[in-house]
C-alpha cells in the first residue's frame, strides 16, 4: 500500500532528480567543512533560515535584501575560496584513490617523542602532522610520497640539515609517514609573536584548516610546540607531548 503510494508521488526521474541535488548539496558542505569555510557555512545557514523566515511571514523587504545578498554572496564565496577551487578543478581527471585513515598506535607516539627529543637536544628544526579523521591531501603542496613505518632515526634522518626532505613537513598517517617535503598553507594569525617563523605558521595553518596535530621543534631554540585547532602550545616537555597526543589520538581519556 505504502509502496503504491508512493509511486504515485514519484517517479524514477524525479527519485534520480532528488539523489543528484543531495549529492550536489552534500559537496558543498563537504568541501566548506574541509577548507576554510566552516564559519561561512553556518553564516549560510543563517541566512537562510532567515530567508525562509522572512518568507513565511510575507516580510517583502527583508525577502528583497535577502534576494540581492544571495547574489553577492554566491560570488563572494567564489572569491573568498578561488585557491581551492582552482585547486579542485586541477584535480578533475586525475587519478584518484580511496584513503581510509589509520588509528595512531602508542608506539608511534612514542617514536615521534623520541625523536622530537633528539632534535630538541640538538636544535634542529622539525615539523611534523599527524593526521586525524581528515586527510590533509587537499591543502598542502609539494610533498615526496614516502609511505614508510614511522621510525625514530627514519624522522632524524629526514629533518637532518642539508638532507633533501628536510625543508618541509613530514605527515604521518596511522602508522606510517606518508609524505615528506610538504608545504603547508601558512596562518595569518595576528597572535603569534615575531619571533615564530614559518614553521610555525604552518603548523598553525594546517590545524586551522584541518584537524590535525601539528608537532614543530624549534631550529633557533629547540623548543618544542604543538598546534591543535590554530592554537599553539609553546615549550613542551617531551613527557607532556606525549600525554597530549596520547589524549588528542583518542588513546587515552582525558584526566586519566
Amino acid at each position: 500500500m505504502v509502496f503504491e503510494i508512493l509511486r504515485e508521488l514519484f517517479s524514477l526521474r524525479d527519485v534520480v532528480d532528488i539523489l543528484i541535488v543531495t549529492a550536489f548539496i552534500y559537496g558543498i558542505i563537504y568541501f566548506l567543512v574541509i577548507s576554510r569555510g566552516l564559519q561561512l557555512l553556518r553564516a549560510i545557514v543563517f541566512v537562510g533560515v532567515s530567508w525562509l523566515l522572512a518568507e513565511i511571514l510575507q516580510l517583502r523587504t527583508l525577502s528583497w535584501i535577502f534576494e540581492k545578498f544571495w547574489t553577492v554572496g554566491l560570488f563572494s564565496i567564489v572569491v573568498i575560496f578561488q585557491p581551492e577551487i582552482r585547486r579542485a578543478i586541477a584535480r578533475i581527471g586525475e587519478r584518484t584513490r580511496v584513503i581510509k585513515l589509520s588509528s595512531v598506535e602508542e608506539r608511534t607516539i612514542e617514536r615521534i617523542v623520541r625523536a622530537c627529543r633528539f632534535m630538541s637536544d640538538r636544535q634542529i628544526g622539525a615539523l611534523i602532522v599527524i593526521e586525524r579523521n581528515q586527510s590533509v591531501e587537499d591543502v598542502v603542496e609539494g610533498c615526496v610520497y614516502i609511505d614508510a613505518t614511522v621510525t625514530v632515526e627514519l624522522l632524524i634522518t629526514i629533518f637532518y640539515p642539508m638532507t633533501p626532505l628536510h625543508d618541509g613537513a613530514v605527515v604521518v598517517r596511522g602508522e606510517r609517514i606518508a609524505y615528506a617535503s610538504c608545504v603547508l598553507p601558512l596562518s595569518r594569525s595576528a597572535d603569534l609573536p615575531k619571533k615564530y617563523g614559518t614553521r610555525h605558521r604552518a603548523a598553525l595553518g594546517i590545524t586551522e584548516e584541518t584537524d590535525a596535530i601539528a608537532v614543530v621543534v624549534s631550529e633557533e631554540t629547540g623548543e618544542i610546540s604543538l598546534a591543535v585547532e590554530g592554537k599553539l602550545e609553546r615549550n613542551l616537555d617531551p613527557e607532556i607531548l606525549k600525554d597530549k597526543l596520547t589524549y588528542l589520538l583518542g588513546l587515552r581519556n582525558e584526566g586519566s
